[in-house]
């Protein structure tokens, strides 16, 4: 269990509170790099870590993040003119550029001079991986962006969902870390198998895992251990990327798979869920297996919603459950959402739980974050930003020979490239 401080701590992200601080020393995922047009196209809503902001192309391609409420009135940019490298506001026509000058003021005479002594509030923004990226910090703290494998293949490669989900993003997180539901949520009474290469045999079998937790120079290193056979473990090793990113553990030659997620406000999030293929684009298997509808949840036509959600109970089907899938929900996210969206509401209290030794990923999330902001309350910077190249590292799930320690048996492996 947790502290109802402690808990707090860790939930709350808006601007201003200790965790929300601590996000914005970090590079963030704010949007999908598709949601934004070609030069001069309009404007878009942008809502992350509690604030509200509106991203824009320019004319030279450059990506834009402003406050969404211009400094004159307050009027939404994000029904303005997008035109001559500058977003001009509808009320009164004040424009500015992707740094957030303004660089025309045309109702006031005064507004010649004026203007350039006027900005409003503009992130740096970078595109990686099929992703815009915000750096929401300190302007003297801004880090490299780190080395994430997933980030640096061509569009071929990958496919990229975006989901908005109504629950807080640390319960969500703490789902990805927990390898020991997947022996239970995602199994299926029939034996057959996820198309996709879910996880290997041995994770349904063998339902209590032992745990290998690792702090490491990007973040956490979590390894679980489950048997396989006399002679064998299976080890499932996930990356937590501090402090968006966890690296879903797969096997060799299927998808690489990741979540990223980021606040919109303490009740409401966004997940990035990525495939990767890193030695060829994404064939018509791996495309026929993300369209499914399992691997990805099938979403509300022009949204990024999920049509399985709360109000429909996810659309359960207790038939299926029966026989079929121990959830009776067909997809994976949703399977993960209807554990974690409403866990005593969409912020949970964890001063409630009771954890056991299969529990291990998710403490050491927990001490590892609490750490990490107790320490930049008290001027330790986080030691993950000095270190954006330990980042390039892969997820892993794999059999050794009992006698074959995790960390002699997978050190090549668990290097990105390595393959």
């Amino acid at each position: 269990m947790l502290s109802r401080k402690d808990n707090e701590l860790l939930v709350r992200t808006g601007p201003g509170t200790p965790m929300g601080t601590f996000c914005r020393r970090f590079w963030a995922p704010v949007m999908l790099e598709d949601e934004l047009g070609g030069p001069d196209s309009a404007p878009v809503r942008v809502n992350v870590l509690g604030e509200k902001l509106v991203a824009f192309r320019d004319s030279s391609g450059t990506i834009g993040l402003l406050d969404a409420y211009c400094p004159h009135r307050r009027a939404n940019l994000y029904w303005g003119r997008n035109e001559r490298n500058g977003l001009r506001c509808l009320y009164h026509g004040w424009k500015f550029d992707a740094g957030g000058q303004c660089t025309d003021m045309p109702n006031c005479p005064e507004g010649v001079t004026l203007k350039d002594r006027v900005k409003t509030r503009a992130y740096p923004t970078l595109a990686r991986g099929g992703i815009v990226w915000a750096y929401m910090g300190p302007s003297d703290r801004m880090p490299e962006f780190p080395n994430v494998e997933i980030l640096s293949f061509p569009s071929s490669h990958r496919h990229i969902a975006k989901i908005v989900l109504n629950a807080n993003y640390f319960q969500l997180q703490e789902g990805d870390m927990d390898s020991s539901h997947t022996s239970f949520l995602h199994s299926r009474l029939d034996k057959k198998t996820y198309a996709g290469g879910l996880a290997t045999s041995a994770v349904f079998q063998d339902t209590a895992p032992r745990w290998s937790v690792d702090e490491t120079k990007y973040g956490l290193m979590l390894a679980s251990q489950r048997a396989a056979g006399e002679d064998q473990y299976n080890w499932r090793v996930g990356q937590y990327l501090m402090p968006y990113i966890f690296l879903i553990a797969a096997q060799h030659g299927t998808l690489m798979r990741a979540n990223i997620r980021i606040p919109i406000d303490d009740e409401h999030s966004i997940l990035f869920r990525a495939f990767v293929r890193a030695e060829q684009p994404l064939n018509d298997d791996d495309r026929t297996a993300i369209a499914a509808g399992v691997m990805t949840p099938e979403m509300i036509p022009g949204t990024f919603s999920m049509q399985e959600n709360l109000q429909n109970e996810y659309l359960i089907d207790r038939e299926r459950q029966r026989v079929e899938t121990f959830s009776g929900i067909k997809s994976i996210v949703a399977q993960d959402v209807a554990v974690t969206e409403d866990q005593g509401g969409p912020v949970a209290d964890r001063s409630l739980e009771y954890l056991v030794s299969s529990d291990r990923a998710i403490t050491a999330l927990r001490k590892k974050l609490l750490t990490s902001v107790k320490g930049l309350m008290q001027g330790i910077e986080p030691p993950e930003l000095a270190n954006p190249k330990a980042y390039g590292v892969r997820a892993v799930d794999f059999l050794l020979p009992r006698d074959v320690s995790i960390h002699d048996g997978a050190k090549d492996l668990l290097l990105a490239g390595a393959g």
